[in-house]
């Protein structure tokens, strides 16, 4: 990453320094633009919120991947501007928050193998200063208050036919019954199969997460006014953006989605609830039941914040104690 002063762009490249052709997961580099946490961005030692989407994808294919040819860089400059809160200006550190497990296809497989994965040069350690004018405002003040009103576990809709607007308020009621079925589990102290097999080994800090999460997700499911946009043509599920709540939009795949078990319009609906930041403040580590679970067993810290994760939990198909 390279440094711009007076700004707040970076420039970002990806460079294969192995002598095999890679696979890179293009959600997880901002290559076509940022859908997600990316980048951990502090100023004075004090995370910066993240304003950008937050979106619900499936399990990735080989579409979802791009070749990257011995010795070939991916590269794209980007403003973080666009997608952190950065108008107060000052001094701002940059890391980028995945590692090569996260990224490259063929990292994955090694590890899965055993093997080391030590020939790729994947620099997780290079820091970028940037210099911000404090006049620079990105976005719109409204973007980060929540109206005032009254609160009420009401639906409304944005470009949604009348057959759409009643499949989202039943995806709703079911997302609803999924939180407090979940929060139920976890205020019991249930240290079950169900618990182990999403979030990983017990620990009593991460379980307090976990539980403090489902407490705050049926919360906002049961009592907050939320907004349904149907005016998305992404191939995804659905997305959100974290520090707008309740506002969701709903994108191709969440049309075919069963009503409710693995990948359904409810688990979906608990999903991006629990990327509000005043709800879970939840980010993308993995998509995909198997992806999910791998996490849960390699990275414990990583799954109590991955939202795949609380809904598959949410979920629970196959169903487990």
């Amino acid at each position: 990453m390279a440094k711009d002063y007076g700004s707040g762009k970076i420039s970002y490249a990806l460079t294969n320094t192995s002598g095999a052709t890679l696979h890179v997961l293009r959600w997880q580099t901002p290559v076509g633009g940022m859908t997600g946490r990316l980048f951990e961005v502090t100023r004075n030692g004090e995370k910066v919120d993240y304003v950008g989407p937050m979106f619900k994808r499936a399990e990735p294919t080989a579409a979802d991947y791009v070749e990257l040819k011995a010795g070939e860089t991916l590269a794209t400059e980007i403003d973080l501007t666009a997608y952190y809160d950065m108008r107060a200006g000052g001094q701002f550190e940059v890391r980028y928050a995945r590692d090569a497990r996260d990224v490259v296809k063929e990292v994955n497989a090694t590890a899965k193998s055993g093997v080391s994965a030590g020939y790729l040069d994947f620099d997780r350690k290079g820091v970028a200063t940037i210099y911000v004018d404090a006049a620079v405002d990105a976005f719109d003040d409204v973007d980060f208050k929540a109206g005032a009103g009254v609160r009420a576990a009401t639906n409304s809709f944005v470009g949604c036919t009348t057959t759409r607007q009643n499949q989202i308020a039943s995806a709703r009621t079911g997302a609803t019954s999924y939180a407090n079925n979940s929060k139920s589990y976890l205020t019991a102290g249930t240290q079950g199969s169900r618990y182990t097999w999403w979030f990983g080994a017990y620990n009593s800090s991460r379980y307090t997460t976990a539980r403090n999460h489902f407490n705050s997700i049926h919360s906002a499911l049961s009592s907050q006014p939320f907004t349904f946009r149907c005016d998305c043509n992404d191939s995804a599920y659905a997305y959100v953006y974290p520090n707008q709540p309740y506002t969701v939009y709903l994108c191709n795949a969440f049309w075919s989605a069963p009503a409710t078990g693995t990948d359904s319009k409810a688990g979906t609906i608990v999903h991006e609830t629990s990327h509000f930041n005043v709800v879970a403040g939840t980010d993308d580590w993995a998509y995909g039941q198997s992806a999910a679970h791998s996490l849960a067993t390699s990275n414990p810290s990583r799954a109590v914040d991955n939202a795949d994760s609380h809904e598959y939990f949410a979920e629970n198909t196959p169903a487990r104690n």
